[in-house]
């Protein structure tokens, strides 16, 4: 009786534990995970695309499991349990480590007076119950003094004092207390950031443009302690004494602009807004000529002492 076949198919059930390929597998126990950089056998892929799967997953598995079962146990309830490495597989972050937060003012305090930190137990006894009750929130301990059934009352007190709501109105005041204080913890932890920074530049800039808002430009005004040199800032002055061309082209451009303004009111002004009356002053100065006959005039003038002057 031929048995090969039955034990051939007994071994292939059974595969060994021992996972033998040409590239080693990367097995890292810490995050569980086996990395297969073999080659993709195109053969095997293309005609039973399940059972190379299998085969890859199966070699895979035994390489984990016979890595888990290499490491150190310790006993528990539950049966002997695999303590495991460091992982060797360095994964990217999906956001940038996050910064330290700066110390609050009790931190700060806390520290120069060497004030170590303390937690409160959320759990109080209760010796009229007999009972752990909760220090704060629903059935609090700190609303003790609003739910007892009899309060003493001064002598010297109000006729409409209300020992209840006096209670009330201090643990409420404490609470609002609390969340101030965190509040301006949070302000300042922005403040020391890149809100700071930011704030700091526009002072700069709001003070540099009040600097050169006088006429001096700033130069004969006081300057504050701690005040960086400004650079950069100039003022131009015209020339006292400049040629005939350029006297000539200047009044040509305000007689001009004169002119323009004169023909009419623009859009969205009348002809009663300006302070001046254009119209009126050009026509006194060209005698009823106009401006562009005054400019024509202005010009010639120009020209004739030009002529004159190279004699």
């Amino acid at each position: 009786m031929d048995v090969s076949n039955i034990l051939a198919s007994h071994a292939a059930k059974y595969q060994s534990v021992t996972v033998e390929k040409e590239t080693p597998l990367d097995v890292d126990a810490g995050f569980l995970t086996v990395t297969d950089l073999t080659p993709i056998d195109e053969d095997s892929y293309q005609s039973n695309l399940e059972d190379y799967l299998k085969s890859t997953a199966r070699d895979g598995i035994q390489a984990l499991i016979a890595a888990l079962y290499g490491l150190p146990t310790q006993p528990s309830p539950d049966g002997a349990l695999a303590q495991l490495p460091e992982p060797t597989t360095k994964l990217p972050r999906a956001k940038p480590l996050p910064k330290p937060k700066p110390p609050t003012k009790w931190e700060r305090f806390a520290a120069a007076k060497g004030i170590q930190k303390r937690v409160r137990e959320k759990k109080v006894w209760d010796e009229e119950r007999q009972e752990w009750v909760n220090r704060w929130g629903k059935d609090g301990k700190n609303k003790e003094k609003e739910e007892q059934w009899i309060h003493e009352v001064k002598a010297n007190a109000d006729v409409d004092y209300d020992p209840v709501k006096a209670a009330r109105d201090e643990r409420t005041s404490r609470v609002a207390k609390n969340e101030r204080q965190r509040l301006q913890n949070v302000a300042r932890a922005q403040t020391a950031g890149g809100e700071r920074e930011e704030r700091k530049k526009d002072i700069e800039k709001t003070l540099a443009s009040t600097r050169i808002s006088t006429a001096s430009m700033g130069k004969f005004d006081k300057k504050l302690e701690g005040e960086k040199k400004l650079r950069g800032v100039k003022r131009k002055f015209e020339a006292t004494e400049t040629s005939v061309e350029q006297e000539k082209q200047a009044s040509l451009a305000v007689l001009a602009k004169l002119d323009s303004g004169a023909k009419g009111p623009r859009k969205g002004k009348s002809a009663g807004d300006d302070v001046l009356n254009v119209r009126k002053a050009i026509r006194t100065v060209s005698k009823g000529k106009g401006g562009v006959a005054l400019a024509r005039e202005t010009h010639r003038k120009g020209a004739k002492g030009k002529r004159g002057g190279k004699r």
